[in-house]
């Protein structure tokens, strides 16, 4: 494929929301003489920390990220998290729900779901996936109990490999979304390298969450030393102190960020923060 400079995507992405969108969907190889960053790519968000404001009017919260400056959303599962939060949507059906996303101007590529959903109940949420229109199935980690060894990650890593082979036979794309607890521990191993060391690259892709830069983890770390193993990237960012500041603001440095992330693979970033940061952070990463 014919690669573009910066100054033609950008002209291109001009089109409009559903022109960038079909922008996003191209290889990464593409945008090889793009910016370093390749930051005119659509930017989306995370439902999860404005779930309160979702489901008290689904439409107009969508419209008003849009509005800020965001082409992309990442939903939660309604059905696996019915008890956090996300239960007023419970009965909306999948395509009534991807035409609210798109009638908003934007376009809803993954989805957070539990882990028993994709081990108990995978069929059925393979085709609410079809329906909503997705391309990537995010497992948002295992939650094993504070008591779980090292064996009980790896043997779920197993069982989350299994169900990735028929996410993949679907045609979408399985990813494992990490929290703070996977950079603990056991057995003289960090957790998130023992799961890198059993996660098939090729069915599970991982979804980078920056928080734990407050336990000294960068993700342009992990992006290097684990190339092509992410498929999205969850953005926040903090001060020294641990207080949540809009991208830009803290100690994260954005550009090591972006430019490490094409090596690693990452085709989506989802801000994850408090309402009051989202506009700031958009744009930000505009401006990069």
């Amino acid at each position: 494929m014919k690669k573009i400079n910066r100054r033609d995507f950008i002209g291109k992405a001009s089109l409009g929301i559903g022109g960038a969108v079909a922008l996003s969907q191209l290889p990464l190889s593409v945008f090889a003489d793009a910016d370093p960053a390749w930051l005119n790519q659509p930017i989306g968000f995370q439902t999860y920390p404005i779930r309160t404001l979702v489901v008290q009017d689904f439409p107009g919260t969508l419209k008003l990220m849009a509005g800020q400056g965001y082409q992309l959303v990442e939903m939660c599962s309604p059905q696996g998290y019915v008890t956090s939060g996300f239960g007023p949507l419970v009965n909306l059906k999948p395509a009534d729900m991807r035409k609210i996303i798109e009638d908003s101007g934007l376009h809803c590529p993954s989805c957070h779901f539990t882990f028993p959903e994709l081990t108990d109940n995978l069929d059925e949420r393979i085709e609410f996936a079809k329906q909503l229109g997705l391309t990537q199935m995010i497992c948002s980690t295992f939650w094993l109990p504070k008591t779980a060894t090292l064996n009980d990650y790896l043997e779920s890593a197993d069982k989350l490999n299994k169900s990735a082979e028929k996410i993949k036979k679907a045609g979408m794309q399985a990813g494992f979304h990490n929290h703070e607890f996977e950079f603990a521990k056991l057995d003289d191993q960090l957790i998130y390298d023992a799961l890198m060391g059993r996660f098939d690259p090729d069915l599970v892709k991982m979804q980078f969450q920056t928080e734990v830069i407050n336990l000294g983890y960068k993700a342009s770390t992990y992006f290097n030393k684990y190339p092509g193993r992410f498929i999205s990237a969850h953005l926040s960012d903090w001060t020294a102190d641990k207080k949540e500041v809009p991208i830009g603001q803290g100690i994260i440095d954005w550009k090591e960020f972006f430019a490490a992330a094409k090596t690693g693979g990452v085709q989506n970033f989802f801000v994850e923060m408090k309402l009051d940061t989202f506009k700031d952070s958009a744009t930000y990463i505009h401006q990069l």
